[in-house]
């Protein structure tokens, strides 16, 4: 007889043939190498994470990046920059993309490399040889001078905070040629070379005289150039009224500890920015920034500034969709989700966890949507009581506080089914490497598809989404109609659901998005 663990009979619709392993070794679904670039471009940061080393991940996104389209790969560092906020990605994706022909190197640099952050980046990436050269090359060194002399005296003093390179590294690198007295002395300023004082331009100036003399005027340099100084609470007070909005929120316990708060009406007036409805959306601040400010702001801040942070959230979230039906959002709270979400990175690992996002996301769209339902799992689906009308901090940070246990991405689908739900949209986020339920045989498809199946028939209209937080290259439910794959935690995952449901349905959503780019 033949053996029914291999000839089981498959009820219903035949499931999609799982045809890779996760990094537990468990069933999965492969992505296509623009499906996997796009995730990797939305997620990766090369540090660590629980499942993937800093190498393994450079290693993927080199490989896949030689498999696409010049100007698909031109279009995910665009899309990577511009909308996922990344940094070092974009900036690798630049450095393949200097090595190929066309004028997409070009495009895209004009677009990603808009300040000296980005400039620095892109050069030290170049130089690190991960690309296979250590050298800029003739085109490169053509737009970085090209950036050097577009940029205003302002921009390239933003661009001297920082390291490895300096920008006084870069400058020596690609030798301009200044086209002023002005920045001809600016230059020989940064690189320690003999120039014309006088030619110097007036914040330099102003800098130089207050090194000198504490008793003038703060003056409108990167705070960063400041910190080393003996600064006084008035000088600490002039610099948080200069401040723009994220330097504000990253530096909360440091005014705190310099006595700013101390000043009258001061706690008030800064609460003010931060809730500030155009300085956040400005910002372009990530809901779970606000949330590792929240939570991680000292005693000493005043109790007006932490509210501050929570209106700001509000705001932050204010595209999180209102959906019509029945929602059912399912946050992995497994062991693995404990890893920073950012990835192990020596001396600035993110206190953020993968936990954390997965948290804030259920929180938020229960804010909006307050008849959803919240599945937390693990080994199982954990049961827990959520109060829609409590802040997303609060609901966020009891769904955080769960923690532990193997990941079972079908346990919360199971749940559903065997309930007989009505359900019309199920989200996901996870960081996808489920193996409790792995299937010993790729033709049964994965434990997720096997159980999605079965909700699909008793909710034919039903859609599932994916989010997909941590950098890996397969999925646990195959992209199609009805199910999408979404890579990267910022709040625009929200815009990507609102639209999935307002869609037909495609199976390359993310993908048709980067397509969509213009260069």
């Amino acid at each position: 007889m033949a053996n029914k663990s291999v000839f089981a009979t498959i009820k219903g619709k035949l499931l999609p043939r799982a045809d890779a392993v996760n990094h537990e070794g468990a069933q999965a679904y492969s992505l296509t190498p623009h499906q996997a670039l796009a995730q990797l471009a939305s997620t990766g940061t090369f540090n660590a994470t629980f499942y993937a080393d800093t190498r393994e991940q450079l290693d993927q996104v080199l490989k896949l990046a030689w498999q696409v389209e010049p100007e698909f790969l031109a279009k995910t560092a665009v899309h990577a920059y511009e909308t996922g906020y990344m940094k070092d990605m974009p900036a690798l994706l630049l450095a393949v993309l200097s090595m190929m022909q066309g004028h997409d190197f070009d495009l895209a640099f004009r677009r990603i490399v808009k300040n000296g952050k980005m400039l620095r980046n892109f050069v030290q990436v170049m130089r690190s040889g991960a690309t296979g050269r250590k050298s800029l090359g003739t085109r490169p060194k053509r737009l970085v001078l090209e950036w050097l002399e577009q940029a205003s005296d302002v921009e390239i003093l933003r661009a001297t905070v920082g390291n490895d390179p300096s920008l006084a590294d870069v400058v020596k690198m690609v030798h301009p040629k200044p086209k002023s007295a002005s920045r001809a002395a600016l230059y020989g300023y940064l690189i320690g070379k003999p120039h014309d004082v006088l030619a110097l331009p007036d914040m330099v100036k102003a800098f130089e005289a207050f090194k000198r003399d504490q008793t003038l005027p703060v003056p409108d340099v990167p705070f960063q150039m400041l910190t080393s100084l003996p600064l006084t609470q008035a000088h600490w007070v002039q610099i948080a009224e200069k401040a723009g909005w994220q330097m504000l929120r990253q530096n909360l316990n440091t005014f705190a500890r310099n006595g700013v708060f101390e000043v009258e009406g001061f706690a008030e007036r800064l609460a003010t920015r931060l809730r500030d409805p155009e300085e956040v959306r400005r910002s372009r601040v990530f809901p779970y920034q606000l949330m590792v400010a929240f939570s991680t702001v000292d005693a000493g801040v005043p109790e007006v500034v932490r509210d501050a942070l929570q209106d700001a959230m509000e705001i932050a979230l204010a595209n999180v969709p209102s959906i019509e039906g029945r929602v059912v959002v399912c946050p992995d709270v497994s062991g693995s989700m404990s890893s920073p979400a950012t990835g192990y990175r020596k001396g600035s690992t993110s206190v953020v966890r993968c936990i954390d996002v997965a948290a804030l996301v259920a929180a938020a769209l229960l804010r909006r949507n307050p008849t959803a339902r919240v599945l937390p799992f693990e080994n199982d689906v954990v049961d827990i009581r959520l109060n829609a009308r409590d802040t997303v901090m609060t609901n966020a940070q009891k769904l955080a506080a769960i923690g532990g246990g193997g990941t079972n991405c079908s346990a919360p689908l199971a749940r559903l089914v065997s309930e007989r739900a009505k359900v019309d949209l199920v989200v996901f986020v996870s960081d996808n490497q489920s193996w409790v339920d792995a299937i010993g045989h790729a033709h049964q498809g994965t434990a997720t598809m096997q159980q999605w199946q079965k909700l699909k028939a008793m909710n034919p209209g039903a859609k599932l989404v994916c989010i997909d937080i941590q950098p890996y290259t397969t999925a646990q439910a195959k992209p199609s109609a009805d199910v999408l794959n979404v890579g990267g935690f910022s709040d625009r995952v929200f815009d990507v659901i609102g639209t999935m449901l307002s869609s037909k349905g495609d199976p390359d959503h993310w993908v048709r998005t980067i397509e969509a780019v213009k260069l």
